[in-house]
């Protein structure tokens, strides 16, 4: 078994909506506190559905929910897509621990869905 800081080393995929740009200011500052030292390499979704289809990611969904690919070819999806590039980072890792509490996880996940729904209803994408 992998120890934790192993885990955290194995390269992520991160697919984000880059026409996003809230998503790509979080890219942004995520990618500065991890300090290049996260192994995780950023895809931006636009226009990429037949390869996230590949991947079998849904295209809709990939608009909707962060998805993330670990090194050996998972996909994780919303809160556990978030929290598992949370671990990553020293500053985040204990709001990923946090939202992945059984009473807090269905709150943030009611929010997220509200916001993004809300980004793109106001954006003409969905």
């Amino acid at each position: 078994m992998a120890s934790p800081r192993n885990k955290h080393e194995e390269p992520l995929t991160v697919y984000y909506d880059g026409a996003c740009p809230s998503c790509v200011r979080d890219r942004d500052n995520y990618q500065k506190m991890a300090g290049g030292n996260s192994n995780v390499c950023w895809v931006d979704i636009t226009d990429a559905d037949d390869q996230l289809k590949t991947l079998g990611i849904d295209p809709r969904k990939a608009l909707t929910e962060l998805h993330v690919r670990d090194g050996q070819g998972n996909i994780f999806s919303e809160i556990d897509a978030y929290r598992l590039l949370m671990a990553r980072t020293a500053l985040l890792r204990p709001i990923g621990w946090l939202i992945g509490l059984p009473l807090i996880r269905p709150a943030v996940s009611r929010i997220y869905h509200w916001w993004v729904t809300r980004r793109l209803t106001r954006e003409g994408r969905i």
